[in-house]
């Protein structure tokens, strides 16, 4: 989990890199490099393509696929740890959502831990006037479409295999940016290339790795693990970007922390891939 964090920290970083290309396009150039890296590695050990629940399958690229584009919007236009942040609050709404989707119950003292989390959101927006209110609502919807994207991975855990699963990102990410891309296409340069490469190897890199982490080890030990890429964010942000913060955006970013921890300390969530 922790080689998860690290790579993930570096693609948000290389992604903040690109402000003048679409995000669409990153994500366009991300799932062409997954697409081939997932094929490759499914042809190699003859596992079918296709899967068994495909209509979960469909779902969970297409809401991953909107997730990860509003995300590295956000990523593009707000602060480094804030957008990494109010991305952390997708446990919660998997959970949430886990109610409706797959039946499971939630205790009372998790709504008071989702109330904390989400004050701490408020926290970071009231006291940055670097946050537009427009962005700040498209972090929180491509965290509604990420605790989406993971029920649908739920559903299938026990029919698919994770590379099919992986896989079904790319199979609907890479047309669907590809063709919007077309219409708005910014030409990358050489520097842009190989940031965009970078993207999509520490993408592949971070999501074995995440799943190797879950299916391993209990989840309430190792999730909490991830947020040390706040930590990440912050660092990098004032490093490459002289971000900084004012202390009462900061404990909003610290009661963002806590209350996903632990929600997840509370109730550990089934795991994901």
């Amino acid at each position: 989990m922790l080689v998860a964090t690290v790579f993930f920290s570096i693609m948000n970083l290389l992604v903040k890199f690109l402000p003048h290309i679409p995000s669409y396009e990153i994500v366009f150039f991300r799932s062409l490099i997954s697409l081939i890296i997932t094929l490759s590695l499914l042809r190699t050990y003859r596992i079918p393509i296709f899967g068994v629940q495909k209509k979960y399958l469909i779902l969970r690229g297409i809401f991953g696929v909107t997730a990860l584009t509003m995300y590295f919007t956000t990523l593009q236009k707000i602060p480094l740890a804030s957008a990494v942040t109010i991305q952390y609050l997708s446990p919660i709404f998997t959970t949430i959502f886990a109610i409706f989707i797959l039946g499971e119950k939630v205790k009372r003292i998790q709504w008071l831990l989702f109330a904390i989390a989400f004050a701490g959101v408020a926290m970071i927006k009231g006291f940055d006037s670097r946050i537009e209110t427009k962005y700040l609502i498209l972090g929180i919807l491509a965290a509604i479409f990420s605790g989406l994207a993971y029920n649908m991975v739920r559903k299938v855990k026990n029919t698919d295999h994770p590379w099919v699963v992986v896989l079904y990102f790319p199979l609907i990410g890479t047309p669907v940016t590809g063709i919007i891309s077309a219409f708005n296409w910014v030409m990358p340069d050489l520097r842009d290339c190989l940031i965009l490469l970078g993207i999509g190897i520490c993408t592949q890199i971070a999501q074995v790795q995440m799943t190797k982490s879950l299916q391993s080890e209990l989840i309430s030990k190792v999730s909490s693990v991830r947020y040390i890429g706040v930590i990440y964010a912050l660092a990098l942000g004032f490093i490459f970007f002289g971000e900084t913060y004012k202390p009462l955006s900061f404990l909003g970013i610290v009661l963002v922390a806590i209350g996903v921890i632990l929600n997840i300390k509370v109730k550990p969530p089934a795991s994901v891939s």
